[in-house]
């Protein structure tokens, strides 16, 4: 009998404080396997993901699983239910703007390489072979299309008010239209097959590569503002973590600079890499 109550006793011991594990301060458990799920759109961040970054987490010990996505809602969704523990698909601007609309609290972690918007074209081989009048798509919603006209300003093309913000750029703002461009906003998406039907086309970097277009084939491309580029993103309350810490580090190293140099050509990097 009494060897029978000691054993019930270290059973009901173990129950109570979670034998095999451990808790922190916060009542959370303690990931000893560090396993980690991270998540991104299927396409380059994904590859990103799984040839410039898993490869640096695992030699510091993690078990990484990458999760792919169709859509832009889903990875913040998961990542605020804490089914994923980060992820890598979005710009700072569109994180903030998601945070506010479904009350969230995420967080960007650090700042990573990004295709960068082109100015395409299948009639001109260079920007100085621009002729006047000549008509360019551009995308229709405010975001990029400010990227788009900040990208014609860098080259000449055009002259945007010197005292309007760059993020919020729009056709009201241009005060020179030096070879009287004819601009066709377009939804971001179908800009790459407008190429057919226009002159010029301003590409998104993300649309370009998913219409398997060359990045280094554009007239020019995007000087991106850092808010544009994408970003690793936590939850905030996160950000702390050792993983956290971890996985910045991995994006900090100089083999993940010299993958990007190998894989990722064409894609702009940020000002903390420069």
């Amino acid at each position: 009998m009494r060897k029978w109550l000691i054993v019930l006793f270290i059973a009901t011991v173990c129950l109570l404080t979670a034998c095999g594990g451990g808790s922190d301060t916060s009542g959370e458990k303690v990931d000893e396997t560090k396993e980690l799920k991270i998540g991104a759109t299927a396409g380059p961040y994904s590859d990103m993901l799984k040839k410039a970054i898993v490869p640096g987490l695992e030699e510091k010990g993690y078990k990484v699983t990458v999760v792919e996505f169709s859509d832009y809602i889903q990875p913040n969704k998961a990542l605020n239910e804490d089914d994923i523990q980060a992820n890598l698909f979005q710009h700072t601007i569109y994180l903030e703007n998601f945070e506010k609309e479904n009350n969230m609290d995420l967080a960007p972690l650090i700042i990573v390489p990004t295709a960068p918007m082109g100015i395409y074209s299948n009639v001109f081989n260079s920007i100085d072979e621009i002729k006047d009048g000549a008509t360019i798509a551009i995308p229709n919603d405010p975001t990029n299309a400010a990227r788009a006209l900040n990208t014609l300003n860098d080259e000449g093309l055009i002259t945007i008010d010197e005292n309007a913000d760059p993020l919020t750029v729009s056709e009201k703002d241009v005060k020179e239209n030096k070879k009287n461009l004819v601009f066709q906003p377009i939804e971001a998406g179908q800009l790459p097959r407008s190429l057919e039907g226009v002159d010029l086309a301003a590409v998104p970097g993300n649309f370009a590569l998913a219409a398997d277009m060359d990045l280094l084939s554009a007239l020019a491309l995007e000087n991106m503002l850092d808010d544009y580029r994408n970003v690793v993103a936590v939850k905030a309350d996160f950000e702390d973590k050792q993983y956290a810490k971890d996985l910045k580090e991995v994006v900090e190293s100089a083999e993940f600079e010299k993958i990007i140099d190998e894989e990722f050509q064409g894609f702009g990097k940020p000002a903390w890499m420069k």
